[in-house]
């Protein structure tokens, strides 16, 4: 396992933290937060579960009044109350459906920030299984992280393992970090 530090550099970083602050604001104001935090993480699980649902989200083609038309559709179809339903309206008006994912995170990140926790952004080749996840939490307890919120994602690209980000440091466990420590110590050695 290597572990290194590595800037968060994102270009829709401040962009997205914006969103998720005025989502989170306006949850709090109304007084329905855990309600709409809810809603956020099962959002945030059907666009890491569908292809299709990502590949409609980043289709830069879509014109302003089909993304509010098909957002609409589809929070109304998924049962998404009132709040989290105009907003994803408003995320759609603004062309910023392609950002909904890293605005979702933000939410959640914020919402773990305030409750004094870290957030480990896991990505793995495979979704983890509930022991994986618990041995994950163990080990990043015995790294001295007690209190920690992960959110995954897939990435075929990895090949087999995981990275986990909190902060600016990466575990990198994964195939392709491997491939490539190895790739480099071979050009070092030539």
């Amino acid at each position: 396992m290597t572990v290194t530090q590595v800037p968060q550099v994102g270009h829709t970083g401040g962009l997205a933290q914006r969103y998720a602050r005025a989502l989170y604001d306006l949850a709090s104001e109304q007084g329905n937060l855990s309600d709409v935090l809810g809603e956020v993480k099962a959002l945030r699980a059907a666009i890491a579960e569908s292809d299709d649902l990502r590949k409609f989200l980043a289709d830069a083609r879509m014109d302003i009044r089909q993304g509010r038309t098909v957002s609409n559709v589809l929070m109304s179809k998924l049962g998404f109350g009132d709040v989290l339903r105009r907003f994803v309206g408003v995320i759609a008006e603004n062309r910023r459906l392609p950002d909904l994912a890293s605005i979702l995170d933000g939410v959640l990140a914020l919402d773990s920030a305030l409750r004094g926790e870290v957030v480990a952004e896991v990505r793995s080749a495979q979704p983890l299984t509930d022991t994986q996840r618990i041995q994950l939490q163990a080990r990043l307890a015995e790294a001295g992280y007690s209190r920690v919120s992960m959110t995954e994602r897939t990435d075929a690209a990895l090949l087999g393992g995981m990275t986990v980000r909190i902060g600016s440091t990466l575990f990198d466990t994964s195939i392709a970090g491997r491939l490539t420590r190895l790739q480099n110590a071979m050009k070092g050695a030539a």
